[in-house]
């Protein structure tokens, strides 16, 4: 610390004593109630600054985010969910999805074709696939570029998804494109 912060610390602290100090005399015929008041005050200070200095590892539990190792491996920790989550850079904007080996395309939800340039509307809904949902109507489309740890891939099938879906499907036509596909101690690891 420089002899700025040691200052302002030491100013600081002779206030906040000063006005303790005052509340104190003031309500001195009600001390147990004060004591009460204060022991509050100090603990809420204390988790705030507790949560404050925990703050980029509980944002790492709450929010993992993928890596790129070297050799260009993709790591990916696992969510809180359980699921694994990936950030595609689908026609120059980021999309998230969650990795589903148990699907065979790559499953767009309509929000996210909207964002990503396709009119959701426009599309012919040909296709049909069983969920978990049930049956849902799937449209066929091209994805132009699909971007992941500086590989891009161009002209990607994908499809849009008319039903509820709350988030896009990494499926396995793209997935094939890994040499390496591995889980393990918590962790999706991608290598091409």
């Amino acid at each position: 610390m420089s002899s700025d912060q040691i200052a302002s610390l030491m100013f600081l602290g002779l206030l906040g004593g000063a006005i303790a100090l005052s509340y104190v005399v003031s309500n001195r015929g009600n001390l147990g109630r004060v004591t009460r008041q204060a022991a509050i005050w100090v603990l809420i200070f204390l988790g705030a600054i507790a949560a404050v200095g925990l703050w980029p590892t509980i944002q790492d539990t709450l929010l993992p985010r993928q890596s790129v190792a070297q050799g260009g491996e993709i790591i990916v920790p696992m969510s809180a969910d359980g699921h694994y989550y990936l950030t595609l850079e689908v026609n120059g904007t980021p999309v998230r999805f969650v990795v589903d080996t148990g699907a065979s395309e790559i499953v767009l939800t309509t929000e996210d074709a909207a964002r990503i340039g396709i009119d959701p509307e426009s599309l012919i809904y040909s296709g049909r696939a069983m969920t978990a949902n049930g049956m849902v109507e799937t449209a066929p489309v091209r994805l132009a570029s699909v971007a992941l740890g500086g590989v891009v891939d161009e002209a990607v099938r994908a499809v849009v998804n008319r039903g509820d879906l709350f988030e896009s499907l990494l499926g396995m036509s793209y997935l094939r494109r890994f040499e390496r596909l591995e889980i393990t101690g918590g962790q999706l690891r991608l290598a091409r």
